[in-house]
């Protein structure tokens, strides 16, 4: 476990404020690393110390802003994980289903375009059978989850971290159990189900075209099919101001 009250056994290398913004950059990365999921175990600051060269304290100091960033989180006696104890409620109580809606509708058409532009063969293959497996889906739990793993794939092939860092923000909240039966009855019925297939084959497609402009148009007009779904569904839960049309400012 990191064991932050023994202090350090060894000199610190170079300046102070170097060294400890050096051990942030590595540590930074260690943690970003794909064989880093969320929940993996960070080595002890000794180990880590002696991993990077540098000292206890800059090891120390590092981990303090990871923590503060909510990239790792401290379990007493257990150790430092990857993963902060994100507590979204707060998010979703002062965030609608509409304004998360006019996140994505300014995010992912952005993404898909981008994707078009940078997914490699293997992205693309993934996306075709993520668009197969929504296909097959036969209930909503599991179309959603098929659903938001294709989402998170474009985001991904879109090639640009700090658009996925975003889209990570947004999907957390989305996946608040209030939102996800809210989306369950927009989604809901098999009638309804062939459209939103059609329309993740249509962005897949543009996407494999390399056709950025389509790709984002194909994306914005599943978005808003979503939301034009949610305004027939008319669900109670939502306050009374969300009647508006989400596609059209506030203010409107």
């Amino acid at each position: 476990m990191i064991d932050p009250d023994i202090p350090d056994d060894g000199p610190v290398t170079g300046h102070g404020n170097m060294t400890s913004a050096y051990a942030l950059e590595r540590l930074r990365a260690w943690v970003g690393d794909a064989g880093h999921p969320n929940g993996t175990r960070l080595p002890t600051e000794r180990q880590l110390s002696e991993q990077m060269g540098v000292g206890r304290r800059a090891i120390r100091r590092a981990l303090e802003v990871l923590e503060a960033e909510g990239r790792i989180t401290r379990r007493q006696g257990a150790g430092t994980f990857v993963g902060g104890q994100i507590d979204t409620s707060a998010s979703t109580t002062a965030t609608d289903f509409f304004e998360i809606m006019e996140v994505r509708l300014r995010l992912e058409p952005q993404l898909a375009a981008l994707a078009a532009l940078r997914a490699n063969p293997v992205q693309l293959a993934r996306m075709h059978e993520l668009s197969d497996r929504i296909a097959q889906c036969i209930d909503a739990d599991e179309g959603e989850l098929w659903d938001g793993t294709l989402h998170r794939q474009i985001a991904e092939a879109a090639g640009n971290a700090l658009f996925l860092s975003l889209f990570d923000v947004v999907n957390r909240i989305r996946q608040d159990p209030a939102w996800q039966a809210v989306r369950e009855r927009a989604r809901g019925g098999q009638v309804m189900h062939a459209l939103p297939v059609a329309q993740h084959r249509a962005i897949v497609d543009a996407i494999a075209a390399r056709d950025p402009q389509e790709a984002a148009e194909q994306m914005r007009l599943h978005l808003l099919m979503l939301q034009e779904k949610l305004i027939r569904v008319g669900s109670p839960d939502l306050p009374a101001h969300d009647t508006k049309r989400p596609d059209q400012p506030a203010h409107a």
